[in-house]
C-alpha cells in the first residue's frame, strides 16, 4: 500500500491495522536481514566494525499542511522520531539487534528502508562507525 493510501486510511479512521501491518513487516524484514548477516559471521559479534545504523524517511509533504501533519503522525506510529535537522525522521536499529556490529545493524536498516519504499515512502538506510 502506498504512503498516500495509508494517509487516506488515517483520515477515515481505519489506519491502525494498516500502520501496524507496515510496522510489523518493516521490523520482521529488518530482523530477518540482520539474522542472516549474524549467521554469516558465525553467530559472533567479534568480527567486523562497531557502529550504528538507522532507517530514514523524508516526508513528502510540508509539516504545516493537513497531509504533512497526517504523514508525521503515521511516521510516529511507525516508531520514527525527528532527526537533528527536523526535516527527516529516523528509526534507529529497526532490527533491535543488541550487539555492536555495524554490518548486522546496517542490514536491518536497509531491509526496513526497502519495505517502506515498497509502501511509497522516501526511505533509505544510514550508518556510522563507532
Amino acid at each position: 500500500m502506498r504512503n498516500d493510501a495509508i494517509m487516506q486510511h488515517q483520515m477515515h479512521g481505519a489506519n491502525a491495522m494498516n500502520i501496524d501491518a507496515v510496522k510489523t513487516e518493516m521490523v520482521t524484514a529488518a530482523k530477518a536481514a540482520s539474522d542472516a548477516v549474524f549467521t554469516k559471521y558465525g553467530r559472533t559479534d567479534m568480527i567486523g566494525a562497531c557502529g550504528f545504523a538507522w532507517t530514514v524517511v523524508v516526508p513528502k509533504h510540508k509539516g504545516n499542511t493537513k497531509q504533512g501533519k497526517d504523514e508525521r503522525k503515521i511516521l510516529a506510529q511507525l516508531g520514527f522520531e525527528k532527526d537533528w535537522t527536523g526535516k527527516a525522521y529516523e528509526f534507529w536499529n529497526p532490527a533491535g539487534y543488541s550487539g555492536q556490529n555495524v554490518d548486522i545493524k546496517e542490514a536491518g536498516a536497509v531491509a526496513a528502508a526497502n519495505v517502506l519504499k515498497a509502501h511509497g515512502f522516501t526511505a533509505y538506510a544510514n550508518s556510522r562507525l563507532d
